[in-house]
């Protein structure tokens, strides 16, 4: 390293040191020739900095002096940034560049052009579907929760790079996207599946109701987005009209989505009580809590697999209330919560920062929630919900079993 970069490093060092270390008081100091030269402790501080940072500065010094190609020093930091998360291990931590940011909150927004379906990173390194979005070409294309999206446009993807793989599944309405999943057969057997699909403007209708056999209310929730409470209490609002006498939530194939839009509409559902609670690895707790108000007539939850996160939330509070009744199969088992931060520049970051418990003090993080009444669909069922009532075995026990307790 030249006499000028080793010069550079300390002056980098030095400001940075001071900045953090700005407004500390201290007594013992560095002297040279009576004049205060550093702080002691600031001295030590910055010798930590040096030692702490040099080695990267080194390397990063090094590759751009010898690497056999030109480096783009705005890819560099941005892998370092991502590195950062990376160490954590854990798959829902994550840096963003700015145009992977600009994609991951167009989820929430409810529009946007891609295929349809919600991904998150798998314990075995592998893009994993939680679900597709109900009438979106994923799931007309036949994607099931639990594929592994391996390879989009023929690269190959792993869950470290899942940010770049969504990136590459949206785009403009009408143009192609051609991508392979891995699938377990019945026998467990790795089955490789080629699809070209065609993008779609997303128009996220995260609500819809129906009214099933004269007075059951059916609502059913595929995400929670900006616009979801809004839509959901519309809803709820014209079934009560009609004076149905029970209603049925369906959050089957629900990924999540918003924790702060799920808590308006189980306050909708809920008496008085905790929907859920977070903690901190400080200890540090925060509730939610839903007042006396609300809808109280007959309640069954569907869940299943995919339901995930806010979903989960939901479910876990109605059951550990005994509010109603959860029918289906177990849920996906996904108990903790990330901070989402956009920083100056348009980029950002999801970090994980706490775990959240259901009322009873549960943390069904990588286990799920078990429904009081387990039942499993037809294996070769291509669509649920009203619209394929006759061979939706989840949804015909929901309506058996509200009948039951209306009666």
């Amino acid at each position: 390293m030249s006499k000028k970069r080793n010069i550079t490093l300390v002056i980098i060092l030095i400001i940075f040191t001071n900045i953090i270390t700005f407004g500390a008081t201290n007594l013992l100091t560095i002297r040279f020739k009576d004049r205060v030269i550093l702080p002691a402790s600031e001295y030590e501080q910055l010798m930590s900095s040096y030692r702490k940072y040099s080695k990267v500065m080194g390397l990063e010094n090094y590759i751009k002096d010898n690497y056999l190609k030109v480096v783009d020093e705005d890819k560099l930091m941005e892998g370092q940034l991502k590195g950062l998360f990376q160490a954590l291990e854990d798959p829902y931590s994550v840096y963003m560049t700015e145009d992977e940011f600009k994609s991951f909150t167009e989820q929430t927004q409810g529009i946007y052009g891609g295929i349809g379906v919600i991904v998150t990173p798998g314990e075995d390194n592998l893009i994993t579907v939680v679900s597709p979005i109900e009438g979106t070409p994923g799931e007309r294309a036949g994607i099931k929760t639990g594929d592994k999206i391996i390879k989009v446009n023929g690269e190959e993807f792993t869950a470290d790079r899942m940010d770049q793989a969504v990136k590459l599944m949206k785009g403009e309405p009408k143009t192609k996207v051609n991508i392979t999943i891995l699938r377990k057969d019945k026998d467990g057997k790795n089955e490789y599946i080629d699809l070209e699909i065609i993008r779609e403007e997303i128009r996220l209708e995260t609500v819809k109701s129906d009214i099933i056999q004269d007075n059951i209310g059916y609502i059913k929730i595929t995400s929670f987005d900006e616009l979801t409470y809004d839509d959901f209490k519309k809803d709820l609002n014209n079934l009560m009209n009609k004076d149905i006498a029970g209603i049925i939530i369906d959050l089957r194939n629900n990924p999540g989505g918003l924790l702060n839009v799920c808590v308006d509409i189980a306050d909708e559902l809920l008496g008085e009580g905790v929907i859920v609670y977070t903690e901190t690895r400080h200890g540090e707790r925060v509730y939610e809590r839903s007042d006396k108000r609300h809808v109280d007539i007959p309640l069954v939850v569907l869940v299943n697999e995919g339901s995930a996160s806010a979903s989960e939330i939901l479910a876990g509070a109605i059951k550990d209330h005994n509010r109603g009744i959860l029918i289906g199969s177990k849920t996906f088992g996904k108990g903790v919560v990330q901070r989402i931060r956009e920083l100056s520049d348009g980029s950002g970051f999801k970090l994980t920062v706490s775990e959240y418990f259901t009322p009873n003090g549960t943390n069904i993080h990588g286990v799920g929630i078990e429904p009081d009444i387990v039942v499993d669909l037809p294996e070769d069922i291509q669509e649920i919900g009203v619209e394929n009532l006759k061979e939706d075995t989840q949804l015909q026990k929901a309506i058996e079993k509200i009948k039951d307790m209306i009666q």
